[in-house]
């Protein structure tokens, strides 16, 4: 079909980062960029790894470990910066925000930054960070079991019988261990604390207003930080968007994973029923849905060992967790239709590569640490019981786990302080982009970022499947209306349809 734009009808919307840097002195902060006092210049150097472009600089920022005492313990954030190419065009720094929580866009001005068009990047450094906790900023560990790591273990799935007993019992270990190892920071893990640093950033970089692409949970991040600093805000982009509720916060982006699987399923259907798809699962899309969930309820029953993973047996929940994460890209969907083939068969194909066990136990404690602190969960299990049976009865793919128990649930510290509440209060200078077909931030929860965040925000919703819009799982009409509003500031009228 060709690629157009069209303004969205508001029954539609309710069904549904070649010059070298110009100077090699650190960046001053001056009053003039609103930098509060004792921020630090940034002292650039080389940056490690073998994949960074050789532009890409990196340095260290400090910021309080807790803002309610500015003069107490500080901690590092690692931050990298590839100048704009054209010094005499700069406009600015263009922050890329990753998802997560857990995600560092250290090294995204080498990789992704480098897909957005020379226009933006001839007028825009391109920023990365690793947020706070995440290595190589000063990081926080749990220290957890290794069965603990297990994804299917950390979202959690409920028994076979839809039981919630054993999520308890793993979030309790699991909160205590944060609460053992993790040290004082663990606590000041938080989104609205990482957008202080975000403006200790900027102002360290000499700006007096900044840019950013956030995705993902990058995009809450963005929305907290345009919501606490708004006349710091450029050009905002908040590419697949969560749910801001402050009642829920991160309670509602899993619960929206119930939606996401309806919304994305068929389109894989359609995929793994395909003639000549040589990973096809049935004749008929119609087929593969009965297909997953009869092959699910029989991994329940009879696991099947598979050494070298984690845990070291295919389970129902398992191949649930498999569909979870392949759905978030079409180019992922053979991972989960070749598992299925393998499991038909009583086999398995060679277990997935996992990171080093040091990664992820520092990305596992950032997450749990910024999940935990920035809403309270409920603490009985009845309360998750009666929410798992309900989401099972209506949402028979997702089995429960959207609206279960983490070890949140378990969490020994009450939040600092209230959610952010996202509002339209502040500069009209925010274009979101989510494409219709979001696994992860469905389409129903992005609606909702886009009615808090009110006249500031124009919406471009993308005919598209898969996680990640903008230059990644979206379309060519939804790409250009974003680049277009990096370079020139300029969005759509209304909130618009690319299909």
């Amino acid at each position: 079909m060709t690629q157009r734009t069209r303004t969205l009808r508001n029954a539609a919307l309710l069904g549904v980062s070649t010059a070298l840097l110009a100077a090699t002195a650190p960046v001053t902060a001056s009053a003039a960029t609103g930098g509060p006092p004792g921020t630090e210049p940034l002292a650039w150097t080389a940056c490690e790894g073998a994949t960074v472009d050789p532009r890409q600089r990196c340095a260290t920022l400090q910021v309080p470990m807790d803002y309610s005492d500015p003069g107490g313990p500080r901690i590092d954030i690692a931050v990298s910066r590839i100048p704009a190419e054209d010094p005499h065009a700069r406009r600015g720094s263009l922050l890329l925000i990753a998802g997560g929580p857990g995600g560092s866009s250290l090294n995204d001005p080498s990789g992704k930054g480098r897909k957005l068009p020379r226009d933006v990047r001839d007028t825009h450094d391109l920023i990365g960070f690793a947020p706070r906790g995440l290595a190589p900023s000063t990081p926080v560990d749990c220290g957890l079991e290794h069965a603990d790591l297990a994804t299917s273990r950390l979202r959690p799935w409920p028994a076979p019988d839809g039981s919630v007993d054993a999520n308890m019992v793993t979030a309790r270990r699991v909160a205590d261990a944060c609460a053992r190892n993790g040290g004082e920071l663990i606590r000041h893990l938080s989104t609205a604390n990482e957008a202080r640093d975000i403006d200790r950033l900027r102002a360290a970089l000499g700006e007096r207003k900044i840019s950013a692409w956030g995705v993902s949970y990058g995009t809450y991040v963005g929305a907290v930080y345009a919501q606490l600093f708004p006349h710091r805000t450029d050009r905002i982009v908040l590419d697949s968007l969560d749910d801001p509720d402050p009642a829920r916060v991160n309670r509602a982006w899993l619960a929206g994973h119930e939606q996401g699987v309806e919304d994305t399923f068929p389109h894989f259907a359609a995929w793994a029923s395909r003639p000549g798809n040589p990973d096809r699962l049935a004749h008929r899309a119609a087929d593969v849905r009965p297909l997953f969930l009869r092959l699910a309820a029989r991994l329940d029953r009879e696991p099947i060992p598979w050494p070298g993973a984690n845990p070291e047996e295919l389970t129902g929940n398992v191949l649930r967790q498999t569909m979870l994460d392949s759905l978030a890209a079409p180019s992922r969907y053979p991972t989960l239709a070749k598992l299925m083939r393998a499991a038909r068969q009583g086999t398995v194909p060679p277990a997935p590569q996992a990171p080093p066990e040091t990664v992820l136990q520092n990305v596992t404690a950032v997450g749990a640490g910024t999940l935990c602190n920035d809403v309270a969960w409920p603490k009985s299990a009845a309360e998750y019981q009666e929410d798992v049976t309900e989401s099972r009865a209506e949402y028979p793919l997702t089995a429960g786990m959207p609206r279960n128990a983490m070890l949140c649930a378990a969490w020994p510290y009450p939040p600092r302080e209230a959610p952010v509440r996202i509002t339209g209060r502040g500069p009209s200078n925010v274009l979101l982009v989510q494409n219709e077909r979001d696994v992860n931030t469905p389409l129903s929860g992005a609606l909702k970022m886009r009615e808090a965040l009110g006249r500031r925000a124009v919406m471009v919703t993308v005919d598209s499947t898969g996680h990640d819009a903008y230059l990644a799982n979206g379309n060519a009409c939804g790409d250009h209306v974003v680049s277009h509003f990096l370079a020139t500031g300029q969005r759509p009228d209304a909130d618009t349809y690319c299909d």
